[in-house]
């Protein structure tokens, strides 16, 4: 298993608990939960994938990562603490996935023809897209849109460098890590110093 396909399982898997943990916070049932977190896992690549023409889109016929939803879910219901406990664990996980899904959407875009800027909004909707749909499901206002918040702009930036990154010699796997650390360290810095950006 190559790197990249290590980020992309272990994003499902993040992205799956984030948004089952949204379901519990709105009360949904475990069906309710499987299908947000489904949502949030595949949401943002089968955008991605059909923007690009990629035919089937990622998910189809992968065991797998459906079995990562599925575990994330039951991990998710089975845990008694109020969902008060975990809006730490919700930010925190969600953080992570996003990304781990810019580096893998950037990276697919490229390997499918797409030029740098292209691939970086690519990354971009691979990494916010699905909690889109899930916050919609939920009928809540989506982390993309939240003032006070960046979020989309954090995978920008993290993915950014990762572009950057290619023109030098560091190894492909090397920048991958440092795409997902760096929307890490965005996401939490600027939650924590209240950064945002300028009104319309």
């Amino acid at each position: 298993m190559t790197l990249l396909q290590i980020i992309s399982y272990t994003g499902t898997f993040v992205f799956a608990f984030t948004g089952a943990l949204k379901a519990r916070k709105f009360n949904m049932d475990i069906f309710g939960g499987l299908v947000v977190a489904f949502a949030t896992a595949y949401g943002g690549g089968t955008i991605r994938d059909l923007l690009l023409g990629i035919k089937p889109v990622n998910w189809i016929n992968d065991y797998f990562a459906l079995g990562l939803v599925v575990a994330a879910t039951i991990t998710t219901f089975l845990i008694k603490q109020g969902v008060n406990k975990f809006s730490k664990t919700i930010f925190f996980s969600d953080a992570l996935g996003i990304g781990l899904f810019t580096a893998t959407g950037i990276e697919l875009a490229q390997r499918n023809g797409v030029n740098d800027v292209y691939a970086l909004i690519m990354g971009v909707i691979t990494a916010t897209f699905g909690g889109l749909i899930a916050d919609i499901f939920c009928n809540a206002v989506p982390n993309l849109f939240k003032r006070g918040e960046l979020y989309a702009t954090a995978c920008a930036i993290g993915g950014g460098v990762y572009l950057l990154l290619q023109n030098t010699p560091l190894p492909k796997d090397g920048n991958l890590v440092i795409c997902v650390l760096v929307v890490l360290a965005v996401r939490i810095f600027s939650k924590r110093k209240r950064l945002t950006l300028p009104n319309i």
